[in-house]
């Protein structure tokens, strides 16, 4: 990633969406700029105008993080937000070769044992691991049962970024689907912000770019978001409609992975719905290995 422009149009994006009043600003009549204008983020940071400039145009390094802060602050920037500034600065401080995308690990990521004994022990509800391009790198039988079509369809590689766009199930999967591609766009990007550096990220992104201008829509901007608890509805293939709580856990011994856990409320018709799901899933299991014995 550009790392000067992705500051650029993430402060200018930023800026734009910020109206007077919200800042305790008057309004005026000759505004000709959406939202603030740059002297007035300058004066709600407590910098200079010219200062300010320079960091909208994209110069960041060497910026102190008392700057930063107060920019935030001017900007009214949600945790998420502030978190992918700061990630941009320190992208920003890196060296010529840092900021070259880094090439493919030779080695692809592989759950640990016990990680997947814990994935396992969770039977009421899908567990899985997931990185910040959402590729899903481990699951339990639910979880891969509830995401059946995403890895049914080789084209996908198993990423949720990818299904979400590219694959038409996905309209279906998703009854929210136009939250759902927010929230997938808000996730790469704060993932861009923290590792900008990252070859398959580039490559994905160029990907979705390209093939889908939902995607290159949302990618402009510049939205970002923590994504650690909440409720989402699904329609699965087989079970029908879901409504689940989900919680995302930042996994200390892996940073940048999360684990995902998905469940229902007690007594609902959607925990009912997991108890068929994991009964089919249990069931294509079992037909698989027959088939593989008997092969």
């Amino acid at each position: 990633m550009d790392n000067q422009r992705e500051v650029r149009e993430f402060l200018t994006s930023r800026r734009a969406r910020i109206t007077p009043e919200q800042a305790g600003l008057p309004a005026g009549t000759r505004r000709r700029v959406p939202g603030l204008r740059r002297s007035e983020v300058a004066a709600l940071a407590d910098v200079s105008v010219e200062y300010y400039a320079r960091l909208e145009r994209g110069h960041v390094a060497g910026v102190s993080p008392a700057v930063l802060e107060a920019v935030a602050r001017a900007l009214r920037l949600d945790e998420a937000e502030r978190a992918h500034l700061l990630d941009l600065a320190r992208a920003a401080d890196g060296s010529d070769a840092l900021t070259r995308p880094r090439r493919r690990a030779t080695r692809q990521w592989k759950a640990h044992r016990s990680l997947q004994w814990t994935l396992d022990a969770v039977t009421a509800g899908p567990a899985f691991v997931r990185n910040g391009r959402m590729d899903l790198l481990a699951a339990n039988q639910l979880a891969r049962a509830f995401y059946h079509e995403v890895y049914a369809d080789p084209h996908n590689q198993a990423n949720l970024a990818r299904f979400n766009f590219l694959d038409p199930a996905s309209r279906r999967f998703y009854p929210d689907w136009d939250q759902a591609a927010d929230i997938a766009v808000a996730i790469l990007r704060t993932e861009a912000g923290r590792d900008p550096h990252d070859k398959d990220l580039h490559d994905l992104v160029g990907e979705l770019s390209t093939r889908s201008d939902a995607f290159r829509t949302r990618w402009g901007a510049h939205n970002v978001r923590h994504h650690g608890t909440g409720t989402k509805r699904y329609h699965h293939h087989v079970v029908g409609d879901l409504t689940l709580a989900y919680e995302g856990l930042e996994m200390a011994a892996e940073p940048g992975l999360t684990l995902t856990i998905y469940t229902a409320e007690p007594g609902s018709p959607s925990e009912e719905g997991l108890r068929l799901l994991a009964s089919w899933a249990a069931t294509q299991d079992a037909q698989t290995a027959s088939r593989e014995a008997s092969g």
